[in-house]
């Protein structure tokens, strides 16, 4: 297999996606504004990808992919056909059942979720609308997440990563078809939400016959493979559940800030997530088997030099994203959110909410690097215990700051979190003696700070002289924010650069997974 070419692939189509996602919010802003039709859309789309990201991607793909490999290689496509269809067989009725049942009790749901929608005439009503419309998406993305686990293990990485593109283009489709109306809009934006998740399983369907790989739903069965598979994923459930109760409280709580809070939390958050998927789920994913590998070899003085490279590249990357963010956040967020419906003050309150929610970005990328270091040795607990106390420490946060700074509460404790979650992981990793951060490293990341700080000046004399661009037509904003843009990655690489802050070799590993040769610089 070509890894530059599959990841380019991959990132290319990923990134497709998520252009068309923002096309997609920016269109849903413009028509909707933050309304509590928005909101009670955000809900409805927000809770089968909870269970989605819980149980059919990564838990499932970690545990999936190894094994269907195994037997592939070991038993040819027959033996890799039979397991795929064991595992449909008992995965299927779950599915069914598990929607089953939140579809038909999706008021007391509901209740339990976003019980303050009550107070808002039609609101409730309409969550659970919506929410009954989006729920059965579950059922067809999570055996999307098996089909592109088939595709992934034969090197067919296109069509999985494209297939996430169809429910967007759904989406967009039903925002330009709906009536002017905001009931009309949302409930036709429900309906896109299952169309596009059909779309995708016929999509990855057809690829896997395609691919000579013949499935069937058959009689359930608990066989010695299907077991195998639930012991590997349950440790991946766990860990994936402790951020996604995150979003259930992150939805309960911003019932309780009155209209379109959700929608501002939801478009702020979307940002945010940008460079953490793209940085730190990146390099958690890449580093997990050399770290793995080093340590079955009993070398752990690689496994600690793996972990310091991954720690230099995410720096680089993620401290001069937190800091555009920061100072560009209006900027960017009227860019492409202000406009139609959505009001000067709802960007404004959003960009605010962006601003505070990534000074908890560098933690958020860093607890992805640090947790391979965990997993490798076989300690899930560690990580999850410490993800559950944090969010157990969040919960009578919010209660008392709602009261104090309102919206702005949840973004503070979710970036004070992330930030005692690092704390704690890397004591820990320190305390064990499996990391410590040598020299060199210390010294980069020091230099790329600088080179960030520097940059962000720049950015913030640059958006006062472009202040009334920021105000002006969408043209007249694109342009400021791409003049924004183009001179905070000259100023910070360039500096970086100067500074020694840039470690070329670097990329080359992320590349080759090969370890580069160390630069005391």
């Amino acid at each position: 297999m070509n890894l530059l070419k599959a990841t380019g692939t991959i990132g290319g189509l990923t990134m497709l996606s998520r252009v068309l996602g923002f096309a997609r919010d920016m269109i849903a802003a413009r028509l909707l504004g933050a309304s509590h039709a928005n909101d009670a859309f955000n809900l409805a789309f927000l809770l089968p990808n909870i269970f989605r990201r819980l149980f059919a991607e990564g838990a499932f793909s970690s545990g999936f992919v190894p094994l269907f490999s195994r037997r592939l290689a070991g038993g040819g496509m027959e033996d890799a056909q039979q397991f795929s269809n064991d595992i449909l067989a008992v995965f299927m009725p779950a599915l069914l059942l598990v929607t089953a049942l939140f579809v038909i009790f999706m008021p007391g749901v509901l209740l339990l979720v976003v019980p303050e929608y009550a107070d808002t005439p039609g609101k409730f009503e309409l969550a659970v609308e919506l929410s009954r419309y989006t729920f059965p998406y579950l059922l067809f993305i999570s055996l999307v997440a098996l089909l592109s686990g088939v595709l992934n293990s034969l090197t067919r990485f296109a069509v999985a990563a494209f297939a996430p593109a169809l429910l967007n283009l759904a989406l967009i489709a039903g925002l330009l078809l709906a009536p002017r109306n905001d009931l009309a809009i949302v409930r036709f934006m429900a309906a896109a939400v299952l169309v596009g998740g059909v779309a995708q399983f016929a999509l990855c369907w057809f690829a896997v016959r395609r691919a000579g790989v013949q499935l069937r739903f058959g009689r359930p069965r608990l066989t010695p493979a299907v077991r195998e598979l639930v012991i590997l994923i349950l440790p991946a459930t766990a860990a994936a559940g402790v951020y996604q109760l995150s979003q259930l409280f992150y939805a309960y709580f911003s019932s309780r800030l009155g209209e379109g809070a959700l929608t501002m939390l939801s478009y702020a958050d979307r940002l945010n997530q940008l460079p953490l998927s793209i940085i730190g789920t990146a390099l958690g994913v890449a580093i997990l088997p050399a770290i793995s590998q080093a340590i079955a070899r009993n070398e752990e003085a690689d496994a600690a030099d793996v972990q310091a490279r991954a720690f230099d590249l995410s720096m680089l990357l993620t401290l001069p994203a937190t800091l555009a963010l920061m100072v560009a956040s209006f900027p960017i967020i009227g860019a492409l959110y202000r406009g139609g419906e959505y009001s000067l003050d709802a960007a404004q309150t959003t960009a605010n909410i962006l601003a505070i929610l990534v000074t908890g970005l560098p933690a958020y990328v860093l607890v992805k690097v640090l947790t391979p270091a965990f997993y490798a040795r076989k300690d899930v607990k560690t990580p999850v215990t410490i993800g559950m106390a944090v969010l157990a420490l969040s919960i009578p946060a919010n209660f008392l700051l709602i009261p104090e700074v309102g919206i702005y509460s949840l973004a503070i404790v979710t970036s004070a979190g992330a930030w005692i979650n690092f704390i704690l992981l890397f004591s820990i990793l320190y305390i064990r003696g499996h990391f410590r951060m040598p020299v060199w490293l210390v010294s980069r990341v020091a230099r790329q700070l600088v080179a960030a700080l520097a940059m962000a000046g720049a950015l913030f004399v640059l958006r006062g002289v472009l202040a009334d661009w920021f105000l002006g037509s969408v043209v007249e904003r694109a342009i400021g924010l791409a003049v924004l843009v183009g001179t905070g990655g000259l100023v910070y690489f360039g500096i970086a650069f100067l500074l020694g802050g840039v470690d070329k070799a670097a990329f080359k590993a992320l590349i080759s997974r090969k370890r580069p040769v160390q630069d005391a610089g």
